[in-house]
C-alpha cells in the first residue's frame, strides 16, 4: 500500500515544480530584476503583512456542529476558518492545536453527498422545501463533484438543507454581522431548523473536515518571511497561509491569494512596480497556460458536466464558449453549483439543464449570491490593469480574449504571484527542513 502512496506524494511535488519551471521559461523579465525583488521579499517579515479585519483570526473548534458552524460563517461574513483542536488547547506544537480549515465549500459538498432530500427556494427572508427526491441531490454529488460513495446519512430535510445553503449565500453577500442582523435577513426558520434537524445536530466539524479538506494546513512563523507566503500562494497552490506566533502556535493572521493581489495593487506608484506593472501581459509571459491547455466548457453543454470538469481539475472556474473558435459567452465557478439547490426551477430539470440556459436564470435573479459574469482581457492589457481589475472586482481569474472574442488563455491569482517571484534552490529546506514537503503531500 506503501508505493502508491508514495507515487501520490511524488507526483504532487513534481506537478508544483512542473508549473513553476512553465512559469520561469515564459517569463521576460530580465532574471536580474526578478532576482532584486525575490531578494526584497525574502527580506520582508511576514508579521509587517496587514492583519485580519478586527485584528483576530476566527476560528471554530472542531467540536462544533455542521449548524453551529454554518451559522458561524455566516455571522462573521466569512467562508473559511481554521479548525481547532479542543482536546489540545495548551499545545504550543501548532499541528496538535489545529486540525485544518473550514469552508463553506466543504460543508457544501458534505451535504450533497449525505443528503436524502434538498430543494429550496431562496428569498429575502425565507426557504421552503420543494420536495424533490433523494435520487436529485445523489446525481449531483456523483456527476457534479465526482463522489463515488453512497448517502451515509438518512433523514435530512429540505428545510435543512435550505438553511446551509443559504448561510452561505449570505457570507458572499455581506449579509449577518451579528446574529440577530442574519436571523432578520434570513428568516427566523433558517437557524432554527439547521439546529434541529439531523445529520446537522450531531455531525460535528472533526468528522467531515480529513474527508473534505481542499488543501494541507500549513503555517508559517511570523519571523520567516514573505517570500515564503508567496511561494506557498503560487507555486505550491495553496489560497491561503496560516500565521503562527513561533513557539506559542497561536494564530495571528490568515494570510490569502486575494489578500496579496490587494496588497500589490497598493503598491501603485513605486518604481519597482510600476516598472513591471506598465508592461502588456505577453511581455512578461502571460497567460502562462496555453490555449490548448485552458478548460472550457460549451454553453449547450450539461452544467452538471460544467461542475465535474472543475472538481476533477482542482479548479475553481471555467470559461463558458461558444463554436468551434471559442468565443467567450460567461463564466461558472464551482461556487455556483448552490444555485441548483436555491432555485427549484433549476433544481427540477438539472438533468437536462445546460450551461446557457443555468446562466440565463441566474443573470436575471436578483437572489443573493447572483453570479459573475466573464470577466477578460487582451495580450495588450497591462499587468497593472489585470491586477487592478482582480483587486477591484474581486474575482480570481481573468480569461484573455483574441481579436474575436476567443478563449486564448487565463490568468489567475496564482499565475499574477508567480510573476514577481522565483523559488531560490533549496529554500523550503534551508528554512523549514522536510515539514513543508510532508505537509503539501498530504
Amino acid at each position: 500500500m506503501a508505493q502508491p502512496q508514495e507515487a501520490k506524494e511524488s507526483s504532487n511535488i513534481s506537478s508544483y515544480d512542473s508549473y513553476f519551471k512553465t512559469v520561469q521559461s515564459r517569463k521576460k523579465l530580465p532574471h536580474s530584476l526578478q532576482e532584486v525583488l525575490t531578494s526584497a521579499f525574502a527580506k520582508i517579515p511576514v508579521a509587517s503583512f496587514p492583519g485580519v479585519p478586527g485584528g483576530k483570526v476566527l476560528e471554530i473548534p472542531a467540536d462544533t456542529s455542521i449548524g453551529d458552524a454554518v451559522k458561524f460563517l455566516s455571522e462573521c461574513n466569512i467562508l473559511s476558518a481554521p479548525v481547532r483542536n479542543p482536546d489540545a488547547e495548551n499545545s504550543s506544537d501548532w499541528k496538535d492545536r489545529y486540525l485544518g480549515i473550514i469552508d463553506y465549500s466543504a460543508i457544501i459538498l458534505w451535504v450533497l453527498e449525505s443528503a436524502e432530500l434538498a430543494a429550496v427556494a431562496l428569498s429575502a427572508t425565507s426557504a421552503t422545501a420543494a420536495g424533490v427526491g433523494a435520487g436529485a441531490v445523489g446525481a449531483i454529488g456523483a456527476l457534479a463533484l465526482g463522489v463515488t460513495g453512497p448517502a451515509a446519512v438518512a433523514g435530512l430535510t429540505a428545510a435543512a438543507v435550505g438553511a446551509a445553503v443559504a448561510g452561505g449565500a449570505a457570507a458572499d453577500k455581506g449579509m449577518g454581522k451579528d446574529a440577530p442582523t442574519a436571523a432578520d435577513e434570513l428568516g427566523q426558520d433558517f437557524y432554527k431548523t439547521i439546529l434541529q434537524d439531523e445529520p446537522f445536530k450531531s455531525t460535528t466539524v472533526r468528522s467531515i473536515l480529513k474527508s473534505f479538506r481542499w488543501a494541507p494546513f500549513l503555517p508559517i512563523a511570523t519571523d520567516s518571511s514573505m517570500l515564503s507566503v508567496l511561494l506557498l500562494l503560487s507555486k505550491y497552490r495553496m489560497r491561503n497561509v496560516p500565521v503562527i506566533e513561533p513557539g506559542q502556535a497561536t494564530m495571528k493572521n490568515y494570510i490569502t491569494q486575494s489578500a496579496i493581489v490587494h496588497g500589490l495593487e497598493q503598491c501603485n506608484g513605486r518604481d519597482w512596480f510600476d516598472c513591471i506593472a506598465a508592461k502588456p501581459i505577453s511581455v512578461v509571459g502571460l497567460p502562462f497556460m496555453s490555449s490548448n491547455e485552458v478548460i472550457s466548457i460549451q454553453s449547450d453543454d450539461l452544467i452538471l458536466e460544467a461542475f465535474k470538469k472543475m472538481r476533477d481539475n482542482q479548479i475553481g472556474g471555467v470559461p463558458v464558449v461558444e463554436g468551434t473558435k471559442k468565443q467567450i459567452v460567461g463564466n461558472v465557478s464551482i461556487r455556483d453549483i448552490r444555485h441548483l439547490l436555491l432555485k427549484p426551477e433549476l433544481f427540477s430539470n438539472f438533468r437536462k439543464l445546460t450551461v446557457r440556459d443555468f446562466m440565463s436564470t441566474i443573470s436575471t435573479s436578483q437572489d443573493i449570491g447572483k453570479a459573475i459574469p466573464a470577466i477578460t482581457c487582451n495580450s495588450e492589457s497591462t499587468l497593472g490593469n489585470v491586477i487592478e481589475t482582480l483587486a477591484s472586482k474581486s474575482v480570481h481569474r481573468i480569461y484573455v480574449a483574441g481579436k474575436e472574442g476567443e478563449v486564448v488563455g487565463v490568468v489567475t491569482l496564482r499565475d499574477v504571484i508567480s510573476c514577481f517571484i522565483y523559488e531560490p534552490p533549496n529554500h523550503f529546506d534551508d528554512y523549514f527542513g522536510s515539514v513543508v514537503k510532508e505537509m503539501l503531500n498530504q
